[in-house]
């Protein structure tokens, strides 16, 4: 697996004075003083009070995702009265909001004092699910409301009833919160399958059976970009209960077959030279995942495939997005835990699979893939 991990930065001396010279009061005023320095330092005083400031930003925009307030300038310049009439808001809490959604690029203020969507405002909405993961997002900020007190496990997280599914079919009893799940990972599904797809070549493979499926979003992607492939999809009964309605939609009627199930408790069906697991070892803990593995590896032929799509950590080499909000969100889920491709390479590796491939996602915080090989001789 050492193929899988990033070649060691250097300069560890070089390293080590840069930090203490950024951590010295006395440099950064001198660095003010000369324009090269200033710029950089002044480009990292902005990034730092990003940080700082990065929880307000983010409940700017959840407070514009619960107030619709992006739809409502959807199709042109609204003023701060109608919109505030709107919402419920007084006008001066309208302006506060709309100020800094326009300070966020969300919005843009135009010259006479109106409020229009902004181009970044723009590709929000039209990202698929995007606006029902942030309209989700008070739960996960109630459980790191006391981020201290969760790292020590002091705390109880409510995201974790939020996705009962991850305890199995014992979890998954509730049929209205099944649908409130199974909606938002319908609509969040969109971009994971596209980005897979992109990086992931699929020709070849006859059948393709995606365990952890839901209602078949990822399945109808692959149905509509490889039009001469069966498809099997495996997921809790209650979850997969809406699939075939969803998946003869799609126009796939007579390419797929549905199986209710359990891995934790049940083997997985035969048949398919190829199985997929998108978004899901990351919502489980890693003797799950060993399991999980052990049964693709058994349910898969001689050269039959595994793909692996997810949010990857970067491992040695922390990403921005991974490595903060989806480590922490799987953490709060209680049963789950972001993993590198290497971590994932080597629990595949551990099952007996072979020729792993790590696929560096295009944007990371949606999916990276990993793919492996069943040999056709027992290693």
């Amino acid at each position: 697996m050492s193929a899988l991990r990033p070649p060691a930065r250097g300069g560890l001396g070089l390293s080590r004075l840069g930090l203490r010279l950024a951590g010295s009061r006395r440099f950064q005023i001198i660095a003010e003083r000369i324009p090269l320095l200033r710029r950089i330092g002044r480009r990292e005083g902005d990034a730092l009070f990003d940080i700082v400031a990065g929880f307000v930003h983010s409940q700017v925009l959840y407070a514009l995702v619960e107030l619709r307030v992006l739809h409502m300038v959807h199709d042109g310049p609204q003023t701060v009265q109608a919109l505030a009439a709107r919402t419920g808001l007084s006008p001066e809490r309208m302006q506060l909001l709309l100020q800094g959604g326009a300070a966020l690029k969300l919005l843009k203020r135009c010259r006479d004092g109106r409020f229009d969507l902004a181009v970044r405002g723009a590709a929000f909405l039209a990202v698929p699910g995007l606006e029902a993961m942030v309209g989700h997002h008070h739960v996960l900020y109630r459980d790191l409301a006391d981020p201290v007190a969760f790292l020590k496990g002091e705390t109880d997280p409510e995201l974790a009833r939020f996705w009962p599914y991850v305890f199995g079919a014992a979890g998954a009893v509730d049929a209205e919160v099944t649908a409130k799940y199974s909606l938002l990972m319908t609509e969040s599904q969109g971009l994971v399958a596209e980005d897979t797809l992109r990086l992931v070549d699929l020709m070849g493979v006859k059948r393709l059976m995606d365990v952890g499926g839901g209602t078949g979003a990822f399945l109808a992607a692959v149905g509509r970009a490889y039009p001469l492939m069966e498809l099997m999809l495996f997921d809790l009964p209650i979850v997969v209960a809406a699939a075939p309605e969803r998946l003869a939609a799609a126009g796939l009627g007579g390419r797929f077959t549905v199986h209710g199930g359990s891995f934790r408790d049940d083997p997985l069906p035969l048949g398919a030279d190829a199985i997929s697991l998108v978004r899901v070892l990351f919502d489980h803990s890693d003797e799950t995942v060993k399991l999980l593995l052990s049964r693709v590896f058994a349910a898969l032929p001689p050269d039959g495939r595994v793909i692996i799509a997810e949010p990857m950590s970067g491992g040695a080499v922390p990403h921005r997005e991974t490595d903060t909000y989806m480590a922490f969100y799987t953490a709060a889920m209680k049963t789950g835990r972001t993993r590198s491709a290497a971590e994932i390479g080597e629990l595949l590796s551990a099952q007996g699979f072979t020729g792993i491939k790590v696929f560096p996602g295009f944007r990371p915080y949606v999916a990276s893939a990993v793919t492996a090989v069943r040999p056709s001789v027992p290693s």
